[in-house]
Formats: C-alpha cells, sequence, structure tokens
C-alpha cells in the first residue's frame, strides 16, 4: 500500500480540482512504505491505542483518553454486544433467515441485566478498568444484530439501544478529574449528545486535545466540531451532509475555514482510501482555493487502501473503528501523515479478514506490520 502526498494544487494558490482522483494522476507524489520507513517507538510517557475490546463487544465510545504518566487509557461512551450472523445473501423483506501492557478505564452505561453483566465481565477479562461504568437497576443494555452478507461482503446492522442513556448526573466532577488527570487525547463518536458536549467543554477547559468522529449528522455534533482539533469522517459527511461543496476537496476546505481550532480532517473512502486535508501556517504550505468557499493554507494528502481479494474479505464490520484507532496510536506517536495514513488503512483491512469487529485486528506482533515497525 501506499499514501500520497503533496497538495492538489500548485504552489502559488490554484483552483481545487473537483476531482481528486484526476489530482490523483496528474499531480499527487507516491511514496511506497517499506521497512525502511519504521513506525516510531511510542515514547515512555505515551501508550499505544488497539485491540481494546472483544470480538462480541463494540465501543460506541465519546472519549478515549490517552495518559501521560501512567499505562492507561479512558473511554467514555456506549457498550454493545454485537450478535453477528454470515448469510448467503441479504434477506429481502419477510424473508427469514485486547493488549495486556494496558490497563484501560472506560466511563459508561450498562443495565444490570445479562448483556450488561456479560459486558462487564468480558471487558474485566480484556484488562480494562470499569469501575467507572454506571449499572443501571432496571432498564436493557445496548446490543446489535449485525448481518453479514457473504455475497457482496457488506454488513448490516440493527442496532437497539440502551436504556436509560448516560447522563450528566451519572458523572459526578470529581469523575472526570480522575479520568482527565495526565490525559493527551480525547476521542468522541457523538453518542450521548447532551452529555458528551458536558464532557467535551471540561476535557476543552483542561486543554487536552479532542478527536472527533463525524460519521453522520446527529444533535449537538456541530458544537463538537467546534471543540475538536482532529475530525475523522465517513465519505458522505464533509460534502454532503455538512457542507454541501461541490466536491469532497473543496468540502474539506470548507470545513477548516468554519472550524478555526481544526488542525487536520481525514475523510475515509472504504476501498478507496482516504483523503487528509492538514493546515499549515509556515511558508512552506501551499495555498488551496476553492470556488466560492475560500483560501487555507496547508497540505494535502491521498492514502490508498489495500486491495483485499474476494477470498479474503471477511467482514467490515469495526472496520472504521480500527481505522481511527490507528490514527489515535499516530497522533500519539507524533507520526507524520505519510507514515500515519498507511499505517491505519493496514489495521483496517486486516481487520477486514475476519468476523466481527475485534478478532481480526493484528497485534503489535502481527507479520502483516512487521514491514511498519
Amino acid at each position: 500500500m501506499s499514501c500520497m502526498s503533496k497538495p492538489f494544487a500548485a504552489t502559488n494558490c490554484g483552483s481545487v480540482l473537483n476531482s481528486a482522483r484526476r489530482f490523483h494522476f496528474r499531480f499527487a507524489v507516491r511514496i511506497k512504505m517499506s521497512s525502511s520507513h519504521a513506525i516510531p517507538p511510542l515514547p515512555e510517557n505515551r501508550v499505544v491505542v488497539r485491540n481494546l475490546f472483544p470480538l462480541s463487544l463494540s465501543l460506541f465510545g465519546l472519549v478515549i483518553l490517552i495518559s501521560k504518566r501512567h499505562a492507561s487509557q479512558v473511554g467514555y461512551g456506549m457498550t454493545t454486544v454485537d450478535f453477528l450472523a454470515t448469510v448467503d445473501r441479504y434477506p429481502q423483506p419477510d424473508d427469514k433467515i485486547r493488549s495486556s501492557s494496558l490497563k484501560p478505564k472506560l466511563i459508561s452505561k450498562v443495565a444490570d441485566d445479562a448483556h450488561g453483566f456479560a459486558i462487564l465481565k468480558e471487558l474485566e477479562a480484556d484488562g480494562v478498568d470499569t469501575s467507572f461504568i454506571v449499572v443501571s437497576k432496571g432498564g436493557s443494555s445496548t446490543f446489535s444484530y449485525v448481518l453479514v452478507d457473504n455475497q457482496t461482503k457488506t454488513r448490516t446492522s440493527i442496532y437497539t439501544p440502551g436504556e436509560p442513556p448516560l447522563m450528566r448526573d451519572d458523572l459526578p466532577q470529581s469523575t472526570l478529574l480522575s479520568a482527565f488527570d495526565g490525559a493527551r487525547l480525547v476521542y468522541f463518536d457523538g453518542m450521548f449528545p447532551e452529555t458528551a458536549l458536558f464532557v467535551a467543554q471540561e476535557v476543552a477547559h483542561n486543554n487536552i486535545p479532542i478527536l472527533v468522529e463525524a460519521e453522520s449528522p446527529r444533535e449537538g455534533l456541530d458544537e463538537l466540531l467546534k471543540l475538536a482539533d482532529f475530525v475523522v469522517c465517513s465519505a458522505r459527511f464533509p460534502q454532503v451532509a455538512w457542507t454541501q461543496a461541490p466536491s469532497i476537496p473543496s468540502a474539506l476546505i470548507s470545513m477548516l475555514l468554519r472550524l478555526p481550532n481544526i488542525n487536520s480532517v481525514i475523510v475515509t473512502l472504504g476501498e478507496d482510501g482516504c483523503l487528509m486535508l492538514e493546515r499549515s501556517a509556515n511558508g512552506k504550505a501551499m495555498k488551496f482555493r476553492a470556488h466560492g468557499i475560500g483560501t487555507i493554507c496547508g497540505r494535502f494528502y491521498i492514502g490508498t487502501a489495500e486491495k483485499i481479494p474476494d477470498s479474503e474479505l471477511i467482514d467490515t464490520t469495526g472496520a472504521g473503528d480500527a481505522f481511527i484507532g490507528a490514527i489515535l496510536y499516530a497522533i500519539c506517536a507524533n507520526m507524520v501523515p505519510e507514515k500515519m495514513l498507511p499505517l491505519a488503512a493496514q489495521v483496517a483491512a486486516a481487520k477486514c479478514r475476519a468476523l466481527g469487529a475485534r478478532s481480526g485486528l493484528p497485534r503489535w506482533t502481527d507479520p502483516r506490520l512487521a514491514s511498519f515497525l
């Protein structure tokens, strides 16, 4: 796999191309990733974000905190049980058919039902500190049915939210202060919007960087984005759902102009890889102009995805989460985009070769990561 760098305009201010694919052939410089481009080792005061949760669990987390002083992580948000089923084809209507070196912490809420206790048991077995998880009396824990189509290699989730949701009153100030102590990076995916915004404001008040995942428009997401330092978007979000810009590159420019706190924004394109626009204030950066939108100084990158043979592609459940997990690690390792984007794509591709959100995630010793390490 490879990563393209260099902006999609000339050195002087130029118009943004409507087609990133067209830019790919005209201006991109290919950087091949090999063992000579090794990932820098994490400093002792940082923590790798990977393999946190078991196969049968998905974390719709709002926050992952990476500690400066201790080998711990804190996640805040929703935990859910996934029931996965592979099917020969997607049914028509009415048819019947981990890491031992880390000590993660999770702020979340489950019910005192069978799913809730199963979540707690599996998280604890995986080394997660569950002492911050609120267990409600009564209600129900979150779960999803996930249908994996063997023909198209796609998946469909039938999501059932838990009740009652995580509320501000569930999080005393002392709990938040304990979780934020020494944190380096915070991750939000927009779940529990009112509570998420409350927590994000506390995070920003403590000058901790924030990464927000923007998959689709949600209540409170715009306010979260205003506090973000980094954003990772789905393919449709920046152009169709948020800016209505004529192209994805121009939509990224619009996002950086509308959200002055953001350092960089990444849009994931599935099998087509990803695009990244990074803001820059130094004189070496190029200027990008989107007609009718404005001009930004920065650098543009195209990350290519691995082509997975049909015989090896099993399930895409959790691929986006795997990608973001690698991005979180890369940010904490001060990794340059030319290394960060290929690593994230490789981790996501490895996940897609197994059923479920976690079983395919590569370990640090996985030979598929050898060329990066």
